[in-house]
């Protein structure tokens, strides 16, 4: 079996599968759940919340907070609901690529476990900006910049 018709068999047993709107949407909530559960955690401890922005120099804390709050949970529902789906998620690929060059400065903590741990995380971020740019450009090219979802 060569390799073009291997990966047409496999194209025609996965897709019908994969194509399902019920897989999309999964996915795209497994890809927003740190955006759902960071806000929620932040809503249930707010004092903590006021002191992480204080630790990275956010003032006044506690519109940081707040304002983070927001806009973590208001751009992973749009995403959800296929509302400006392109738009929130570039939203929070840029939102997640600067919170990132905030909070894992990996470059600037001496070699270690601590610098290999924010090495890690910082690059899985970036993985997660890469992935809300591919969501924003599937959904530009699906639906176009009117937002809508199809009713169909």
């Amino acid at each position: 079996m060569s390799l073009f018709s291997l990966e047409k068999h496999l194209t025609a047993r996965f897709r019908p599968g994969l194509a399902d709107r019920r897989i999309l949407f999964i996915g795209l909530l497994a890809l927003c759940l740190a955006y759902i559960q960071g806000p929620l955690t932040k809503i249930f401890d707010f004092p903590g919340a006021i002191a992480e922005m204080e630790h990275f120099g956010l003032q006044p804390a506690p519109f940081f907070a707040i304002g983070v709050i927001v806009f973590e949970l208001s751009m992973s529902a749009l995403i959800l609901a296929g509302i400006y789906r392109w738009a929130a998620a570039l939203a929070l690929a840029v939102f997640t690529l600067a919170a990132t060059s905030i909070a894992l400065r990996f470059w600037e903590l001496p070699h270690g476990m601590e610098r290999s741990m924010a090495t890690n995380a910082f690059f899985e971020h970036i993985g997660l900006v890469g992935a809300f740019t591919l969501v924003a450009w599937h959904d530009l090219r699906e639906h176009g910049a009117s937002g809508k979802v199809p009713t169909s």
